[in-house]
């Protein structure tokens, strides 16, 4: 199946620790010590594109030229809840990312996701944003995070997560064919409770210990 908007980040430390995260004996520690380190590998793909210039920097024996990132500085956006779990992983190589927070719940009739918390930077335009959420399942929450930052202003968006359902990939490229998505691993399918298979579980749950 082909997937335009989708870059899977197969490495094998990846792809090491994936197995472990979606293993069901892998305790609450241990599962958030594996997404903060899964998200952090992954981030040096999610950034490859920001723009550098150059700089002129004194070394101990003499001046010379280096790059360092343009523009404004990275904005990370979790997708609460279990997009915190991603935060720290980023922020371990990036710490001088700012970081915004999205809010959404489902509604109960319409099944589509309604927000109700927002926060981002100012002045969004011309900022990067990493959307962060450790699964794309059927990609409502996704698409609508998304849409929420282009309403905002924001015009720089990729979307990172851990595993990653076809049907949300395709959903994502319905309406945000502009957005590249980043996943560890595209699985099988969505069963018919929503869930991702084989995926890894409610990430939420397992980060914060409420199964």
């Amino acid at each position: 199946m082909n997937h335009p908007n989708l870059q899977v980040v197969d490495h094998p430390l990846i792809l090491h620790k994936l197995s472990y995260l979606r293993a069901r004996t892998t305790p609450t520690k241990e599962f958030k010590e594996l997404v903060d380190e899964i998200a952090m590998l992954m981030v040096f793909e999610a950034t490859r594109d920001l723009v550098t210039e150059e700089v002129e920097i004194q070394t101990p024996l003499e001046k010379t030229t280096a790059r360092r990132i343009r523009g404004k500085k990275l904005v990370l956006v979790p997708i609460l809840r279990a997009g915190l779990g991603m935060v720290e992983g980023v922020l371990s190589l990036i710490p001088g990312a700012r970081v915004g927070h999205v809010g959404l719940y489902r509604d109960e009739e319409s099944l589509e996701p309604v927000e109700y918390y927002f926060k981002i930077p100012p002045q969004p335009k011309g900022r990067d944003f990493l959307v962060l959420d450790p699964m794309l399942a059927t990609g409502g929450s996704a698409s609508a995070a998304v849409a929420g930052l282009k309403r905002r202003g924001a015009t720089s968006i990729r979307f990172l997560c851990l595993v990653a359902a076809p049907e949300g990939v395709d959903r994502m490229y319905r309406d945000h064919p502009d957005v590249p998505v980043l996943t560890a691993a595209l699985d099988r399918e969505l069963n018919d409770h929503g869930y991702i298979m084989p995926g890894l579980g409610d990430a939420g749950d397992r980060l914060f210990g409420t199964r």
